[in-house]
């Protein structure tokens, strides 16, 4: 079946009756027409046109396919008019699922700045739909159709979707001011944190699946790890779950860098265990982000993070 480009250049020469008027007319050379024409008839096993004192005449067998050619890009026309007004629409719009860390700390900045900047540039902000969720709930989200894009803190890359990684954190150890880890001058072993009932978020947890990855890494398996003393549903009851009790909890550093900061809570080192992960945007289709308001967005927050 030749392209479209092939059946473009017949009906040129239909249209024209030479090579070199077909040429100009789609913007190509008379070899590039020749070369085409040739092709296309190889193809179909057809001739089509032949050359004449007066230029170039189709055959009755290329009269037919011209008027074939002439439907066929006819189709086309309006295919590529309404792929271009779902592309406007896919610009004009976004949905986002996106764990916890990524939903409250960092896409609040990236969603601001990609507004000013398509401000900027005089074309219109997307309209956001953000929910924040666990990792899990977010994987989810993408694989069945109900978020264009997912943002997730998993240790593991997950399958069945693309992914980019879009960020860094850590995540640290922390503590009230009145805890005794708070005062203590040696840092936390693995095995303590192992054996120490935390304060945790609940099972699908981009943060506590890190955290078990982490331990893992150091020896330690999920069944030779203490239960949680409580498991909460966001940092922020995580947070306030440690303020109010001592227990300790494992947070991403920037979910809590202002209290530690104001000295609100403690962090207590633990050098045995590797706590830096790989935040992701993650979405469903071909190695690059969709077409739109998505490979909008990643492409911002990439400048973003080159920048810093």
């Amino acid at each position: 079946m030749p392209g479209l480009t092939e059946f473009e250049v017949l009906m040129a020469v239909a249209e024209t009756g030479s090579l070199g008027a077909a040429a100009r007319k789609i913007g190509v050379t008379q070899q590039a027409v020749s070369a085409r024409l040739a092709s296309m008839e190889a193809q179909t096993g057809v001739k089509l046109a032949v050359r004449t004192p007066r230029g170039s005449q189709l055959t009755p067998a290329g009269v037919v396919v011209a008027e074939w050619a002439h439907q066929l890009l006819d189709v086309a026309t309006h295919v590529d008019a309404g792929l271009a007004s779902l592309r406007a629409e896919t610009r004009s719009r976004i949905r986002i699922s996106a764990s916890q860390t990524i939903a409250e700390q960092l896409l609040p900045r990236w969603l601001v700045s990609l507004r000013a900047a398509a401000l900027q540039n005089g074309s219109p902000a997307p309209e956001v739909t953000l929910t924040a969720t666990n990792s899990d709930h977010a994987i989810a989200d993408v694989t069945g159709g109900a978020a264009d894009v997912g943002f997730v803190e998993s240790p593991a890359v997950p399958s069945g979707v693309r992914t980019r990684v879009v960020a860094h954190d850590e995540l640290v150890v922390v503590v009230a001011p009145s805890h005794k880890w708070a005062r203590r001058s040696r840092p936390v072993s693995a095995a303590e944190l192992a054996q120490t009932p935390l304060i945790c978020r609940e099972a699908g947890s981009g943060t506590r699946d890190s955290l078990i990855a982490a331990l893992r890494r150091a020896g330690y398996q999920p069944a030779e790890q203490a239960s949680p003393l409580l498991e909460l549903s966001s940092a922020a009851a995580v947070r306030a779950a440690v303020l109010a009790s001592q227990a300790p909890a494992v947070m991403s550093r920037l979910a809590v860098a202002d209290d530690l900061a104001f000295g609100r809570l403690r962090e207590v080192p633990t050098p045995e265990l590797d706590l830096h992960r790989e935040l992701r945007a993650i979405w469903v289709g071909g190695r690059t982000p969709p077409a739109g308001a998505v490979r909008d967005l990643l492409g911002h927050i990439g400048t973003r993070q080159a920048a810093h």
